[in-house]
């Protein structure tokens, strides 16, 4: 991939060093939606920039359940990886690609020296901290504050924004998954949703309505 080309995904790259760097050390790979990029306990060799598509973040405890944390789009790159590569510690997340996905990936151990030398990068860097700590607060506000059928409903409507589309392949074991519940309790609301005639589900697929953020589900 050439400078212009990264430069049209990641616009605040305009340092000229900075591009020959990556150009130097970046490697350019497409990877299949579902493919594992990271894991708990595993090290962080390289960190990925999205070019195209979408990681999707998560958090599992002790039994192998998962939180969703946030996605990686477009542009954008992981904080808690650049984190635990400054900190030299293992990863604590599991990343998995959304979608079919373009990344850019450069070494961990030039993330220091770049913070050092480059500030477009340092920026960037910074950018991507201030952004991943707002959305993790989302999430610890939505977990501490929010009832689960009101999750579910702002969890549905990120989908919908995210996908430009109202119809939703979705499992429900997927959506428990993300929110850390059971299926059994995704179920049940979503069937009430359905009565409130605010959803509509099929096989592995939920209907949403385009107004969906605007109803009152409280």
């Amino acid at each position: 991939m050439n400078k212009s080309s990264i430069q049209s995904v990641l616009p605040g790259f305009k340092d000229q060093k900075l591009l020959d760097a990556i150009e130097e050390v970046g490697q350019v790979i497409t990877m299949p939606a579902g493919t594992v990029l990271m894991e708990p306990g595993r090290t962080i060799d390289r960190v990925p920039l999205v070019l195209e598509g979408a990681i999707k973040v998560l958090r599992m405890d002790e039994e192998g359940k998962e939180l969703f944390l946030y996605y990686i789009y477009p542009g954008e790159t992981c904080a808690l990886s650049l984190s635990c590569c400054q900190s030299r510690q293992l990863s604590e997340i599991r990343a998995v690609l959304e979608e079919d996905s373009l990344l850019l990936t450069v070494p961990a151990e030039v993330h220091e020296a770049w913070n050092q030398s480059f500030p477009d990068w340092k920026n960037f860097v910074s950018q991507t901290y201030q952004k991943r700590f707002q959305e993790m607060l989302k999430v610890l506000d939505s977990v501490a504050f929010l009832k689960m059928d009101q999750r579910l409903v702002r969890y549905l409507v990120a989908k919908k924004e995210k996908n430009g589309g109202t119809e939703l392949h979705l499992t429900h074991q997927e959506i428990a998954n993300e929110l850390g519940t059971s299926r059994e309790v995704i179920s049940r609301l979503l069937k009430q949703l359905e009565k409130k005639k605010w959803i509509e589900l099929g096989r592995n697929k939920i209907d949403v309505r385009a107004d969906l953020e605007e109803l009152d589900w409280k």
